[in-house]
């Protein structure tokens, strides 16, 4: 993976980094979101985030509202995430 330079990235850290993640309507999969949140930053706030179900109730969308203080923090999560078995999209 090209990893840009913190330097040369278009993001200011520490940001507020909305993440979207969709999978199917799994009673876990709300949990498991939150917990690979907190594995990149303990203090993430799991009440803090929004949710919305498929017309059909198949899948959930989920928005983290993440805390970035890093790329490589931002870049590490979004590999938990895309990399988890539960995931369908992370954008």
């Amino acid at each position: 993976m090209n990893s840009i330079p913190e330097r040369d990235s278009l993001v200011q850290y520490p940001c507020d980094f909305p993440i979207k993640v969709i999978g199917l309507h799994h009673p876990d999969f709300l949990i498991t979101m939150v917990a690979l949140a907190q594995n990149f930053d303990p203090a993430f706030d799991g009440s803090n985030v929004e949710l919305r179900p498929s017309k059909g109730d198949k899948y959930l969308g989920i928005t983290l509202n993440f805390r970035a203080t890093s790329r490589a923090q931002l870049d590490g999560l979004y590999l938990a995430l895309t990399g988890h078995p539960m995931v369908k999209i992370a954008l």
